[in-house]
C-alpha cells in the first residue's frame, strides 16, 4: 500500500473546520492589489478573529512557510510569479470602528479602510484626519507607512497601536513607544497591526468640509486617479520632489509594455491595461538610474515589493 503523505501543521489548519478563516489556494494577487498586477499566492487567507490570526502565524512559523499580512494592496507590487507563501488579510473582527465620546478617540480595527474613518470623523464634526481624505488603503497599512502628506502623517493622531507577532504575542504600544518617520515606522516585519486608537477633536463642520474639499480637489487635479496605480512610487528626497526630479530627466509619459510613468504626475506609474510587474519594475529602475545620473540622488521606493528575488 502506498505511504500516505503526512499533513503539515499548516495544511492541517487550513482544512480544519474550526479555523475561522476563508482560504483561497493559488489565488491571483492581481485581484487584491490596486495595481491589478500579481501572480498567485500559494494561499490567500482572510482571518476572521485574533485567535485565527494567532493559529495561522504559528502554523507558518512551525513549517517555515513565508507569510505576509496585507491590507487593500494600495502600496504593493506583487511579482508576476506570485508569492510562494501565505498572504494574510484581516476580516470580520478587524473591521470595527468605535468612537468613545468621553476620551474623543476612535478605536479602529486594522482592516478598516482609512477613508471610512475619515468620513465617520467628518460626520461627527471631528478634526484631525482630514489630511487623509482620499487615501485608499486600510488603517493598518496607513500606520505601518505613516501615511499622509508632507506636512502631516497619521502618527500625529495615534494614541496607541496593538500588534500581534510570533515573538511577542499581542502587544499594545503607546504612540511614544513607536519611532515614526517620513513614510516609515518602527514596526518589525513580523508585527501584524491589529488595532489602534486615534485622537480627534471637535471642529467647525464648515471649516472641516472646506479643508477636505480643497484636499480632494488637489488630489484629483494632480494625481492620475482614473488608472490603477500604487500611489506614490518613491519617497520625496530631503528638500526635493521625486515627481519633479523624474519629470526633469524627461521620463514623464515613458512606457514599458502597458506600464507608464504618469503624464499627470511623474511619481506615479500607472497600469494602462495589462501591465506586468516586470514592466513596472523596469520603469522604477529607469527612474532611479536617470535621477541618480543627473542629480546624484538615490530615490527610495515607497512601494512594497512581494515575491521578488
Amino acid at each position: 500500500m502506498a505511504a500516505r503523505h503526512a499533513c503539515s501543521p499548516l495544511e492541517a489548519l487550513l482544512v480544519d473546520s474550526s479555523f475561522e478563516a476563508d482560504v483561497y489556494p493559488d489565488e491571483p494577487m492581481r485581484r487584491h492589489t490596486m495595481y491589478r498586477i500579481g501572480g498567485p499566492a500559494r494561499f490567500y487567507v482572510q482571518v476572521a478573529s485574533i485567535g485565527a490570526l494567532k493559529r495561522l502565524v504559528q502554523a507558518c512559523q512551525a513549517t517555515t512557510t513565508p507569510w505576509v499580512a496585507v491590507g487593500r494592496g494600495s502600496n504593493l507590487l506583487v511579482s508576476d510569479e506570485g508569492f510562494p507563501g501565505v498572504v494574510i488579510t484581516l476580516g470580520r473582527d478587524f473591521r470595527a470602528c468605535r468612537f468613545d465620546e468621553e476620551t474623543c478617540r476612535f478605536c479602529v480595527g486594522a482592516g478598516v479602510p482609512l477613508s471610512s474613518v475619515v468620513q465617520e470623523a467628518f460626520r461627527r464634526c471631528l478634526s484631525g484626519l482630514e489630511f487623509a481624505v482620499g487615501t485608499p488603503g486600510t488603517v493598518g497599512g496607513a500606520l505601518r507607512m505613516n501615511a499622509g502628506t508632507r506636512e502631516q502623517g497619521i502618527a500625529s493622531q495615534v494614541v496607541s497601536v496593538t500588534t500581534l507577532s510570533p515573538r511577542t504575542g499581542l502587544v499594545r504600544r503607546e504612540a511614544s513607544d513607536i519611532t515614526w518617520g517620513y513614510r516609515s515606522s518602527s514596526f518589525a516585519a513580523d508585527d501584524v497591526i491589529v488595532e489602534c486608537e486615534l485622537s480627534v477633536k471637535p471642529a467647525d463642520p464648515y471649516l472641516l468640509r472646506g479643508k477636505m474639499e480643497a484636499s480632494h480637489t488637489r488630489r484629483k487635479k494632480t494625481q492620475p486617479l482614473t488608472l490603477p496605480s500604487c500611489g506614490s512610487v518613491f519617497k520625496n528626497p530631503e528638500g526635493a520632489s521625486a515627481g519633479q526630479l523624474i519629470e526633469a530627466v524627461g521620463l514623464k509619459g515613458v512606457q514599458s509594455g502597458d506600464a507608464q510613468i504618469s503624464e499627470v504626475h511623474a511619481n506615479f506609474i500607472v497600469n494602462r491595461g495589462n501591465a506586468t510587474a516586470r514592466d513596472v519594475l523596469e520603469l522604477i529602475n529607469l527612474a532611479r538610474s536617470k535621477v541618480y545620473e543627473a542629480y546624484g540622488i538615490e530615490l527610495q521606493p515607497e512601494v512594497r515589493f512581494l515575491g521578488f528575488a
